[in-house]
């Protein structure tokens, strides 16, 4: 980051001698860099904390030996500051002579910290006078590659500064008001076509000769993530043994977690069994809902290829940058990308001591996209190119997450042909674990809060009331084992009544929900080995390596039971006994028979939040497999079946109309249903005989009052 150097411009930075803005720009962001170093003591701003840092006061001075160096030193009659400045100043320009070695720069003691502030003030005063005389087309060039430069190193210096201070006993805060980095919502793969994109600078505007020639790149299809990857979900891949599984890094990767002992992001802290983040506020606890920083290439790598996905390259971040797809682009930190920091097709290094700098370093670098807190607001871009050798930890960088979308089709192949299925049939009908995707797990919590919706307060209760004699009898060696686990929130009241419990496999189809759960569960619960797996749990699963010669207990709450046909539902516990083991007990909710009325209220809210989760499978439908359903063609039914005790959740036609979805069409007569979903009713006596011919035996059972909801413990 240290000056990619020669610019090209297409609208200059000043136009003629008079114009004011020129002037006004240089002060600011000369102004600015003073305004960061303010808070730092004059002991602060001398010391280097390692060879990649530079001491503050060599950034004030090096930004400004550049503008003496490039523009006043070729001044008629200008006289330099000092003579020693272009020897201690000097970073990687091999065309302007000899330097002081790069490691040393925090053994300069002197000049003084007020001798330095001198030479600012000297450089500002005779760049001022000559901006006023006017610049040629070269001049304003330097001066804005001179600008972008010191911007950079405003970047710098806080990632210098706050590297110091983390080596600080005392922990001490650069700024305790600077802002922390907002919580973000759950990242989403948004899909990109690929094709023959164009990426790089256009001719409008500053940029780095780096970020040229604009060229042409053929992309296939792709999938990227739409904000960047979260301490929640880090927690989880150091949980899941992330630094201590070789098989999920690179060599060189490897070689660097065992030399030095990676264990976590470079500025966490273990708190007995939390963690702590230093930053420029200081020391606080680790937000899991913040984006994680200050990881390696290494570490974005390994993380990427455990989460089954990879970095995107850069030429897919700078398309889907174009397009608007992308959160947190340049505001919290720049992120790897898996393309290594090679010149573009056409590349040339611009003349002079200004050009070497960016084309010598195209080797052993990894390229960087976005920007970061640091980053001066404006300065970043879409082309921009930022590039750091990958074992970098103090780059405020993190990731965000990419996959190949032949790799999700394949996933979604299973979809689109239970759709066209489920579309050709007569009634047509879809399964309801379709409704499960990111959104849809959103807004079945929004069902669970509308007060209609009782089966989770009352099993929720009702859990709670019965807690400890579920967990009666478990031990450290128990393996709780949750089939369709969700957000998790029902299980936390098993597992704060059971403290002792080590071991937790939440099952679900969605991997958003199953990620998110997963991190949020290891931040709560720092002792528990959470063990996802994702996966349809109506169809055949692994068998995963922590049940082995463990006693199991499957946990099957929310009466989704419900949800299934009876031989369905035969089939589906017979397939728990064969994936949990002999001697395993099972815990399933089931909702009771009830009276129509209160049925109808729980299943068609006067929100319409339910209406919205039924209608969201058409939304899943139009985005995953290029449908074309309007949604306000369609009507939310949710009626009672007294003859098969079940409630019947429909999307109802209100015309007759053709719709396209995974490239087929499909025919729909005003008052056709699509049936999505049963949710079916047990007595006691009913459910009990479902276990019964599946292979279960009731072994206890708890039915709150009304409205009455059964919890059920099988064995």
């Amino acid at each position: 980051m240290d000056g990619h150097s020669h610019p090209t411009t297409g609208r200059p930075l000043c136009t003629d001698a008079s114009q004011s803005p020129c002037d006004r720009r240089y002060s600011e962001v000369r102004a600015a860099t003073l305004r960061l170093a303010a808070p730092l003591s004059a002991e602060d701003m001398v010391v280097q904390s390692m060879p990649d840092a530079s001491p503050a006061k060599w950034h004030l001075a090096h930004t400004t030996w550049f503008f003496e160096t490039f523009l006043l030193s070729l001044r008629p009659g200008y006289a330099p500051f000092d003579p020693h400045y272009g020897y201690l100043f000097n970073s990687y320009y091999e065309a302007k002579g000899a330097r002081q070695p790069r490691a040393q720069r925090g053994v300069l003691t002197r000049p003084t910290l007020s001798d330095i502030l001198a030479y600012r003030q000297h450089v500002d005063h005779h760049m001022r006078d000559l901006i006023a005389a006017g610049l040629d087309a070269e001049s304003e060039a330097l001066l804005a590659l001179g600008l972008a430069h010191e911007e950079q190193h405003q970047e710098l210096l806080l990632m210098d500064i706050l590297h110091l201070f983390s080596l600080s006993p005392m922990a001490p805060a650069y700024d305790p008001a600077f802002v922390a980095d907002a919580p973000a919502g759950e990242a989403r793969f948004i899909s990109c076509a690929g094709g023959l994109v164009e990426i790089g600078a256009t001719g409008d505007g500053f940029a780095f000769d780096n970020e040229r020639p604009r060229h042409k790149v053929w992309l296939e299809p792709y999938q990227i993530a739409d904000r960047l990857v979260r301490n929640g979900d880090w927690l989880a891949f150091m949980h899941d043994g992330g630094y201590a599984r070789p098989e999920l890094w690179l060599s060189d990767g490897w070689a660097r977690v065992q030399a030095e002992g990676w264990r976590a992001p470079l500025y966490w802290r273990p708190d007995g069994e939390q963690w702590q983040d230093f930053s420029l506020r200081g020391l606080h606890p680790v937000n899991p809902d913040a984006p994680v920083t200050h990881i390696s290439f290494y570490e974005a790598d390994a993380f990427a290829r455990w989460a089954g996905a990879r970095l995107p390259t850069e030429a897919e971040w700078e398309a889907a940058a174009r397009q608007g797809l992308l959160q947190q682009v340049d505001d919290v930190a720049w992120q790897w990308t898996a393309s290594a920091y090679l010149g573009y097709p056409g590349f040339r290094p611009g003349a002079g001591a200004v050009g070497e700098y960016n084309g010598k370093f195209m080797s052993g670098q990894m390229s960087l996209r976005g920007g970061s807190a640091f980053t001066p607001g404006g300065h970043a871009r879409a082309t921009y190119r930022n590039f750091f050798a990958p074992e970098k930890r103090w780059v405020r960088a993190g990731l965000r997450l990419a996959r190949d979308q032949t790799a999700a089709e394949s996933r979604d192949e299973g979809f689109a042909a239970d759709v066209i299925a489920g579309l050709s049939a007569q009634p047509k009908s879809l399964s309801p674990k379709y409704f499960y995707d990111a959104a849809g797990s959103e807004l079945f919590e929004a069902i669970c809060r509308t007060p209609e919706y009782y089966p989770t307060r009352t099993e929720t209760r009702l859990l709670h009331d019965i807690a400890d004699a579920l967990v009666a009898g478990w031990t450290a060696e128990t393996v709780l084992v949750e089939f369709g686990s969700g957000a998790s929130d029902k299980t936390r009241t098993l597992l704060d009544a059971c403290p002792a419990l080590r071991t937790y496999v939440p099952i679900d189809i969605s991997p958003d929900a199953l990620h998110a759960a997963t991190a949020r569960l290891q931040s709560t619960y720092p002792h528990l080995n959470v063990v996802p797996l994702l996966g349809d749990f109506t169809q055949a699963l692994p068998r995963p390596d922590a049940l082995e010669n463990r006693p199991c207990v499957g946990f099957f709450p929310g009466s989704t039971i419900g949800n299934f046909s009876p031989d369905e539902a035969r089939e589906l516990l017979r397939a728990f006994r064969h994936l949990l083991g002999a001697g395993a007990q099972l815990i399933v909710g089931a909702d009771m028979v009830k009276d129509a009325a209160t049925l109808h209220a729980a299943y068609d809210d006067a929100e319409g939040v339910t209406a919205a989760f039924n209608k969201n499978l058409l939304v899943r439908m139009n985005r995953e497999l290029q449908g074309d359903f309007d949604l306000d063609a369609f009507a939310h039914l949710a009626l009672w079946n007294a003859e098969r005790a079940r409630i019947e959740m429909h999307l109802v036609s209100r015309r007759d109309q053709r719709v396209a979805v995974a490239g087929q069409s499909f025919t729909f007569a005003a008052g056709e249903r699509l049936h999505t979903e049963n949710a079916h009713k047990f007595t006691p006596d009913s459910f009990a005989a479902l276990c019964h011919d599946a292979g279960w035996t009731v072994a206890h059972q708890w039915i709150s009052p009304a409205p009455a909801f059964g919890l059920f413990v099988l064995s």
